[in-house]
């Protein structure tokens, strides 16, 4: 059940994610504050119960793999914040790569979780 709900928050803190994403895309504007940190405490909520189930239930190679990835995504999402707490204008390529990685991170959990049948 663990699993599931982590699958869950990282979902929901990727559709803001994707949200951001396409406003700084479109229109190259700061994301709304709300937005932005529903995604870090969605995300974040998500990371903590992914680290929680490694920890408490181990998990297969599988769950291991999204969880290293899960963490890369996040030192791309606090470097993201830094550049927005300083006021610079935040570098495309590291938000599609934290983008990718993120994806990524969330397909390996996903089959994870679907093969272990959480």
């Amino acid at each position: 059940m663990l699993l599931v709900n982590a699958v869950i928050l990282f979902a929901i803190g990727a559709v803001a994610g994707l949200t951001m994403a396409a406003m700084h895309f479109r229109r190259r504007s700061k994301p709304r504050a709300l937005v932005a940190i529903a995604h870090g405490i969605f995300a974040a909520g998500g990371l903590a119960t992914l680290v929680w189930t490694v920890v408490k239930m181990g998990g297969d190679h599988g769950v291991q793999i999204a969880l290293a990835l899960f963490l890369v995504a996040a030192t791309g999402g606090f470097t993201l914040l830094s550049f927005h707490l300083r006021g610079r204008v935040l570098p495309s390529a590291l938000i599609v790569g934290h983008g990718l990685v993120a994806v990524t991170a969330f397909i390996v959990l996903l089959l994870s979780a679907v093969a272990l049948g959480a």
